[in-house]
C-alpha cells in the first residue's frame, strides 16, 4: 500500500488493508440488495461510539455469528442465541446494541410488507437517486443532515433501535445514498460515471 500512488479521502488507514479496500470498493457505492442494505444498518448500529475500523476487523465475525445478516433468522432469535452472541468474543458484546438488531430485523420484516423491498423504503427518502456532494476538504464533511434527521426519526417512529441522525447518515454515505468522497478522491468520479 505505502507505493499506491491514488489519492483517497484522508480518512483512510493506508495501513489497514481492510479499511483501504472498503473505501475504493464498497463506500459510497449505491447498495439495491436488501440483505446488504440490513447488513450495513447494523454494522453502523453497532459503530456507535466506536470507530469504523474497529467494525470492520471484525465483520466477518459478525457474519457468522448473525447468520450472515439472514434478516428472517435474526428476527427469530431465541434468548438462548442472543446469550450466545452477548458471549461471542469476534463481535461487539453490547447486550443493548445486539438486542436492537433483533428489534430492527422484525422491523425490517414489517418495512417489507409495505414495500417492494427495504431498499425501496430507504432510497424514496433522496428520491431513488444517490445525492453528489462536492466536499474539497474531510473537515467539510458532515456528520449528519436535515435529511438524515428525518430518517432517523421516521425509522425510530417504525420502532428501529440505535438509529440517531449520525448512525443515519453514515449509513447513507455507506450505501451510496450520498457521495460524500472529497472531489480529490479517485473514488469521487468513478462513482459518479458508474451509477449515475
Amino acid at each position: 500500500m505505502e507505493n499506491d500512488s491514488k489519492c483517497r479521502c484522508k480518512w483512510v488507514k493506508m495501513n489497514n488493508p481492510t479499511y483501504v479496500k472498503y473505501h475504493d470498493e464498497e463506500w459510497g457505492v449505491p447498495v439495491k440488495d436488501d440483505r446488504q442494505m440490513f447488513e450495513f444498518l447494523t454494522l453502523e448500529s453497532f459503530q456507535a461510539g466506536l470507530s469504523w475500523e474497529t467494525i470492520l476487523n471484525k465483520r466477518e465475525n459478525f457474519r457468522k455469528a448473525f447468520d450472515n445478516f439472514d434478516v428472517e433468522k435474526i428476527a427469530a432469535y431465541s434468548d438462548e442465541k442472543i446469550q450466545t452472541l452477548i458471549e461471542d468474543k469476534g463481535i461487539i458484546r453490547n447486550k443493548l446494541k445486539i438486542a436492537a438488531a433483533v428489534n430492527n430485523a422484525q422491523r425490517y420484516i414489517e418495512i417489507k410488507e409495505k414495500y417492494p423491498s427495504f431498499c425501496d423504503y430507504f432510497w424514496q427518502f433522496s428520491e431513488g437517486k444517490s445525492i453528489i456532494n462536492n466536499w474539497a476538504e474531510n473537515s467539510s464533511v458532515p456528520a449528519s443532515t436535515p435529511l438524515s434527521d428525518k430518517i432517523s426519526k421516521e425509522l425510530k417512529k417504525q420502532g428501529f433501535k440505535f438509529m440517531g441522525t449520525t448512525v443515519v447518515y453514515a449509513h447513507m454515505q455507506a450505501t451510496g445514498m450520498v457521495n460524500d468522497h472529497t472531489t480529490d478522491c479517485f473514488r469521487y468520479h468513478e462513482i459518479i460515471q458508474t451509477y449515475s
